[in-house]
């Protein structure tokens, strides 16, 4: 009675994302992991600069990582015991002479910040090709709804056969959320008006689905508060009868380290299986809902960050860690650079490698940059990139590149393939009204485009280049070399240096595998 599937992509139901145009995860994952990394680093980095490293400096160093974790709102027994472990790791007066202790001292800091996100329990894994039921729980109003349509539509873009229950009878309104979220991702749902037993309706969803053979099946709950013991009675019984694979805690980042005792609750009346904890977009207490999380043995595997359906990241604490600390994360760009295929371009690579580079390349490659997700989300996988970043301005880069698009979609095919056409006052007039901006943009647009012409120019002469795209060929340290004289000083001084890029080769190298590199970039 009542029962309700997904009818149509073009059903009303548009608000999930019409809400949220803002893109508020441009600036706040930006204070999450760069307010509290900057501190971090900045700590770090005094101590670096220091000409001799003793107990003292060691102490100071260790006294304002610990002020930035305490305010993040991470517990104090945890700070206290990061500060003792790096105290044990790095005996400054039993150390060697010519061990380098600044390094020591990094890396026993960076282990210790890894190993208080990291939980001891791994996460449960899906099996594709047969049915998995993932039940959601956690307190009301953490945006478990919208976290249920974010994982079914980040399971379905990887080939997922996904679809979504709802079992949330309890708050009004529920089922319109869910349908409206699943409508705009065009992912089937099962739901009821008319029904009020939560578990009936999971039962009759998950064994629906079941039958049309779909590999993953997402119930969502009521939202709980950890004192209702009547709705804790219900979803043991709904665990009970759709004997889900895994049990997900849905978490706001909001409440800080008061997530310890919430997480634990849960865990005590089902088996949690792993946990999402949300809007990590807009608040500062992050740090402190990770670590907390982390401390009752259940495994985080995505954080919320911003309210778009396309934004739930996949959770590593070695990764977190090193965009934390500026380091960047090379194993999460090249995973997100193979998912947004943009590995598989040999046309632009050759075209780059004989010194080639007209306007429609540089258009396909803001293309490129867009489907890989927020701007300063890309530039904090680079290492060195995060702090090019202006506080504040991160979502002025993205929307400066989409304005520069929409002059390109203005030009005639012979402009934008054309190396060599003369950009004449009147033809900047007509683009630029064409395209609805000021000349001026349009102007800035060519500049741009001749900075990078340039750049692609000076890499079409370098022989060392001529291998990347088989980078087992090549060696890091010439590539590196080349490269830098390529780059803006600027850029090359953020990324560390020669060394830095160097570095990043090496690990480019090694994730490129058998596959022979990154023939598209």
């Amino acid at each position: 009675g009542g029962a309700t599937r997904l009818r149509s992509a073009g059903e009303e139901g548009g608000g999930f994302l019409r809400a949220v145009r803002g893109r508020r995860s441009l600036r706040g994952v930006r204070m999450v992991l760069n307010e509290l990394g900057r501190k971090i680093t900045s700590a770090l980095r005094r101590m670096t600069n220091t000409t001799v490293i003793d107990e003292a400096v060691l102490d100071d160093m260790l006294k304002d990582v610990s002020r930035a974790l305490l305010e993040a709102d991470v517990n104090v027994k945890l700070v206290a015991q990061l500060r003792s472990n790096v105290k044990k790791r790095v005996s400054i007066e039993e150390l060697a002479a010519g061990v380098n202790k600044r390094k020591l001292i990094q890396k026993a800091v960076f282990d210790e910040l890894c190993e208080m996100l990291d939980a001891e329990n791994k996460p449960v894994v899906l099996k594709k090709g047969k049915p998995n039921v993932v039940m959601f729980v956690g307190l009301q109003g953490n945006g478990k709804t919208t976290t249920c349509a974010k994982y079914a539509y980040y399971h379905q873009r990887r080939g997922w056969k996904t679809c979504m229950v709802c079992a949330d009878t309890f708050r009004a309104g529920a089922f319109d959320q869910l349908k409206q979220n699943a409508t705009k991702a065009k992912i089937p749902f099962y739901g009821s008006y008319t029904e009020t037993d939560p578990v009936k309706i999971a039962a009759e969803g998950v064994a629906r689905f079941k039958a049309d053979a779909y590999e993953l099946i997402i119930v969502d709950t009521s939202g709980r508060h950890r004192q209702e013991a009547a709705l804790f009675d219900e979803m043991e019984q709904m665990f009970v009868a759709i004997k889900p694979a895994d049990v997900v805690f849905v978490m706001d980042s909001s409440i800080g380290q008061g997530a310890f005792e919430h997480a634990r609750a849960f865990r005590s009346r089902v088996k949690v299986g792993s946990v999402i904890v949300t809007k990590l977009d807009g608040h500062a207490k992050g740090g402190g809902a990770l670590s907390a999380v982390a401390a009752t043995n259940a495994p985080i595997t995505f954080i919320g960050t911003g309210e778009h359906i396309d934004e739930l990241e996949p959770f590593s604490p070695t990764s977190f860690v090193q965009r934390l600390l500026g380091m960047g994360d090379v194993s999460g760009l090249v995973t997100s650079i193979k998912e947004a295929g943009l590995d598989q371009n040999p046309e632009l690579y050759k075209r780059v490698m004989e010194g080639q580079f007209t306007l429609r390349d540089m258009y396909d490659q803001f293309q490129n940059i867009s489907k890989l997700g927020p701007l300063n989300k890309v530039m904090g996988m680079i290492p060195g990139m995060a702090e090019m970043m202006p506080k504040g301005k991160e979502s002025e880069g993205a929307a400066r590149m989409a304005k520069f698009c929409t002059i390109m979609d203005s030009m005639t095919d012979e402009e934008l393939d054309n190396q060599k056409i003369a950009f004449i006052p009147s033809r900047i007039v007509r683009i630029a009204r064409g395209s609805g901006c000021h000349p001026r943009l349009v102007e800035e647009l060519l500049v741009e485009y001749k900075r990078f012409s340039k750049v692609v120019e000076k890499m079409g002469k370098m022989k060392g280049l001529k291998g990347m795209g088989d980078m087992s060929k090549t060696m890091p340290a010439q590539l590196s070399s080349q490269l830098g004289r390529a780059m803006d000083p600027r850029m090359l001084k953020q990324m560390g240096g020669t060394a830095g890029m160097q570095s990043m080769l090496k690990q480019l190298q090694s994730m490129g595998g058998a596959s022979g590199g990154f023939p598209g970039l």
